[in-house]
Formats: C-alpha cells, structure tokens, sequence
C-alpha cells in the first residue's frame, strides 16, 4: 500500500482533463457519454464517443474517451489483466494524436490535458499491477504538462482536478507513510486543505470533472481523514446519481457498515447480489460477490440466523481462494474465524478446530490469531470436561 501511494502521488495530478466546449452539440454527446461510462452503460457511451470521432475527427476527446471505458472494465474487476492491452493501445494512440496536434500549436490547451491525462492513467494501471518504475515516470512526464495547461487556462474549474488530487496527497502521504519523505524532495510539496477546497469546488461546480472529483473526497475522507460522515455524503451523492455502478454501490454499502447501519449495508449488499444473479453489468465480479456475500452472511450472523450465514460466509471464502494470490485477504481470514464460530455454536467441534486452525495458518490480521486460539482452547476444555 505504502508503494502505491508513493507511486500514485505524481500520477494523480496527471487525471484532470478539460474540454473547450466548440459547441452545444459537442458539449451535449460528452456530457452523456460521460454519464453513461460511470453508470456502466459502455455500449450507448462508446456510441456517443464514437459519434464524437465522426464529428470532430481532430479533436482528443473522443478517443480518449472511448479508452475510458476499458479503464472502466479494469476497475469493474481488477483481478483480470483482459482489458490492459488494449487500453495501453488506445491511449497511445490518444497521446500520439496529440503529439501531432502540439506540433503545429504547442499551446493547444486540449492536447496538453489530454496527453498529460493519458500518460497519467498509463501509470495508474501500472501501479495497479505493481509496476511502480513504470508508474513514477509516467508521472514524472505527465505532470508538467498538466501544469502547463494550467497556467495556459487558469479559470477553467475542472482544470482544477489534478491539482486538488496532487495538492492533497502530497500532503498526506508524507505523513502516512514517513518512509517515503525521502522522494519529496524531487516533487512540489502539498497542501492538504487548499487540495480538499479545490476538490470541493469541483465536486460543486465542475462540469466534466465533478463526479471524480466527488469520487476522490469519499475516499479521501475514508481513508485519511476518517469523516465517514463526510464520505458517506458522497457516496450517497454517487449511488443516486448512477445507481448502477457496483464500484459506487460497494463503497454505499461499506458505508453504511462504517456508520453502524446493518440494516441499510444488508439492504444495499443485497441487491448487489441480486444485480449480479441478474447480471447486471459489472456486477457479476469476484470481488463484488465475495465482498457483498461477507456483509450478508455478517448481518445474518448478527441476527443468529446462523445457517444463512454459513452459506454466505462459504461463499465469501470460496471467492477469496480465486482472489487471494498475494496474501490472505480480511475477508477470508474473517469469514473463516465466524465459520468457526457457528460450527462451535452448532456443537460441529471437529469443524470448528477445523476452521480455527486453519485461521491460525493464515496472516495476522488484527486479533484474528489470539481468538482462534482462545476458541481452539474453549473447546479443548469442553472435550476435556466431557461436555458435548
């Protein structure tokens, strides 16, 4: 995590993109096909794009566009590399477009954001498969040109995005994960509020730019700031806007566990189940399943109805046994300590050692050891003792 931070810090500044609006019909197919990007509606976006190519053959926007929705399929689903390759392709040929543009005008405002925006996302899925050299030059590169572009169209409100981004994790991350302060001294240094107010302007009044902004100020809030409040206003923000999205839904759902309402986070977790059974687009992911799966299984746990549990929790551990390549997820260690938990409730002894042993083999993950082995004892003494 601490790697990803440090190689994603030069790589967010790079995602602000801006479009000189040539005209209402111009503006009118990039406003919906963006729209229907984050509500997973890739076949009507990649027809408005591709409308946009036709109509403005010159222009970057529509081509990376259309590279937007398999960065889209890549989120959707992060443990398959189906999409990478060809997402690679398109925004090459997004910044070679450009290139050819910067030639004859190395002002043009568009190609400058465009290119920067692409060299970004290029080292964004870099870091997303542990490519960190990759990621951190593709940020050295792209971040002068979004400055530029900055400095070209200061008044522009969704220029404003990359620099919120920067300015915000080159204050945080320093501070996080003080291993990396070393490396700041080759990049500008940040300032954490002057990044959540130029986030908050956008997320208010951006007009191509507001729902990543949106996006980003929940996670930041999330994970830095720890205002579960705060981000759970902008996750509501997201899930009405584009009820179909299962990244947006996801993050509804934790929440609403984060704030303590089980009621809503098993409402929400599943109709995610059901959008998937029904296989709604993106959707019907292994990590969308497994993660919707623990939090149902959890509340049934919650109200003693442990059978329905147990069904839900197997399949949160099934789904993490395809995931886990790189370590034991909190999901499987979890779901496989409650396993444990109902097996013992159930007077299943043999099972139950079963599933805490099994805890006890897998990575520490918070009292996940001390509790399995505290249980593995309270059974020993009911063997012990003769009671069954």
């Amino acid at each position: 995590m601490m790697k990803k931070f440090a190689a994603l810090l030069i790589t967010f500044a790079a995602v602000s993109f801006q479009i000189n609006a040539q005209d209402a019909r111009f503006d009118s197919i990039v406003v919906e096909g963006i729209k229907q990007v984050y509500n997973i509606e890739f076949d009507s976006a990649n027809k408005n794009f591709q409308k946009l190519i036709t109509d403005y053959p010159n222009h970057p926007a529509g081509y990376f566009f259309v590279a937007m929705i398999d960065w889209w399929n890549i989120l959707l689903d992060t443990s398959t590399d189906e999409y990478d390759e060809i997402f690679f392709e398109k925004i090459d040929k997004v910044i070679n477009r450009c290139d050819k543009i910067l030639e004859e005008d190395p002002d043009n405002v568009d190609a400058l954001f465009f290119k920067g925006g692409s060299i970004g996302f290029k080292g964004r899925l870099n870091s997303l498969r542990d490519d960190w050299l990759s990621a951190a030059d593709n940020g050295r590169i792209a971040l002068p040109l979004v400055e530029q572009a900055g400095e070209l169209d200061p008044t522009n409100v969704d220029v404003q995005l990359g620099f919120g981004i920067y300015n915000y994790y080159a204050a945080v991350i320093p501070e996080e994960y003080p291993i990396v302060k070393p490396l700041m001294i080759f990049i500008p240094s940040g300032d954490k509020d002057l990044g959540i107010r130029q986030l908050n302007s956008i997320a208010e009044n951006g007009k191509y730019t507001k729902y990543e902004a949106q996006y980003f100020l929940m996670t930041l809030y999330y994970n830095f700031e720890k205002d579960f409040n705060a981000a759970e206003a902008y996750s509501i923000m997201l899930n009405n806007e584009f009820p179909n999205n299962p990244v947006f839904e996801r993050w509804r759902g934790r929440l609403a566990i984060k704030n303590s309402d089980l009621v809503l986070a098993d409402s929400i977790f599943k109709r995610i189940l059901w959008k998937a059974d029904n296989n709604f687009p993106g959707y019907n992911t292994p990590r969308t399943i497994r993660e919707a799966s623990y939090y149902v299984a959890y509340r049934y746990r919650t109200l003693g109805m442990n059978d329905s549990a147990q069904v839900y929790f197997e399949g949160c551990v099934e789904y993490s046994m395809e995931l886990d390549k790189n370590g034991d997820s909190g999901f499987l260690i979890n779901a496989t300590l409650y396993l444990g938990i109902i097996k013992e409730f159930k007077k299943e002894y043999a099972a139950a050692k079963m599933y805490y042993e099994k805890v006890l083999d897998m990575n520490e993950f918070a009292n996940s050891h001390t509790l399995a082995s505290d249980y593995l004892k309270r059974i020993e003494k009911i063997e012990s003792s003769g009671k069954r």
